[in-house]
């Protein structure tokens, strides 16, 4: 990380904490958007099944695509998004996922979701959800969503429901539509970066803008929770990572030499960097 991390603002962590997500404006710069959106279509273009991540809707996509272009490694440790992660969650937190989708722009008769039948509407780690319930389900993880497509009003963008995070029940769609009340589309820019977290509900909106949506969505949470993606080890084998990428990336509480250490060492990275970026103590 060679740009200087930005503070997060309390502002915008409370805002969080009411809404369950967050606009980071000019969180991604021109450079790594084109480079992701470049490598972007370079996979979808190509033959490669391994990671593919497609479905009966149209999407296309790829789990783990830290682990198959260069291109999305800032991502994981970006300085304009990655301080206000650790101050909503803590610095004991890795990668726990990086998705690659892409969703085409359909016509209405065409689409198998996003219809009353099939509204789409969800909160992300549905496992978490039925083995601890609603009501004993906390803040455990959160997604990065970086848009590599223009924003526009039929672009297609993630919605969501604000404050939903705090619901003991489902949203209620009205019968006939596909959006429950007080559903919205963020109003980003093209270097503009969205946060939320695993309760918030949220579903993809409607694509009518005939070019495919791409996004990448990057999911930190706490260590202790198991990685989603497949163990990539040859990252962790490579020389040319930083001790903080090495932890969110997967690195285990190890020695120097390789044997087992104290758990929760393999947090240090992240904590010794939040320190020297901010004396308040992340949550």
């Amino acid at each position: 990380m060679t740009t200087t991390p930005a503070v997060p603002d309390p502002a915008q962590l409370a805002a969080f904490d009411r809404d369950g997500f967050l606009i980071l404006r000019d969180a991604l710069t021109p450079d790594d958007r084109d480079h992701a959106a470049d490598a972007a279509a370079h996979l979808l273009n190509g033959d490669r099944m391994v990671c593919r991540d497609r479905s009966d809707d149209g999407k296309d996509g790829f789990r783990g695509v830290v682990a198959l272009d260069d291109a999305f490694l800032p991502l994981v440790t970006n300085p304009g998004v990655l301080p206000t992660v650790v101050a909503l969650l803590s610095p004991n937190i890795h990668l726990m996922s990086s998705n690659l989708i892409a969703m085409p722009s359909l016509p209405d008769e065409e689409r198998t979701i996003r219809v009353p039948a099939r509204h789409g509407w969800h909160r992300d780690m549905s496992s978490t959800l039925a083995d601890l319930g609603i009501e004993g389900t906390p803040r455990l993880a959160i997604k990065v969503a970086y848009f590599l497509t223009d924003p526009g009003r039929d672009a297609g963008f993630t919605m969501f429901v604000p404050g939903s995070h705090t619901r003991t029940g489902p949203v209620t769609v009205p019968p006939g539509d596909i959006d429950p009340p007080g559903a919205l589309t963020p109003d980003i820019g093209r270097y503009d970066v969205v946060l939320f977290e695993n309760r918030t509900w949220h579903a993809g909106g409607l694509n009518r803008s005939g070019h495919t949506r791409l996004a990448v969505m990057m999911q930190y949470g706490y260590r202790w929770l198991n990685a989603v993606d497949d163990p990539s080890p040859a990252l962790l084998d490579r020389e040319d990572l930083g001790a903080v990428e090495r932890q969110l990336l997967g690195a285990r509480d190890r020695n120097p030499d390789g044997s087992v250490a104290r758990e929760g060492s393999g947090g240090h990275p992240l904590t010794d960097w939040w320190q020297h970026l901010n004396t308040t103590p992340a949550r």
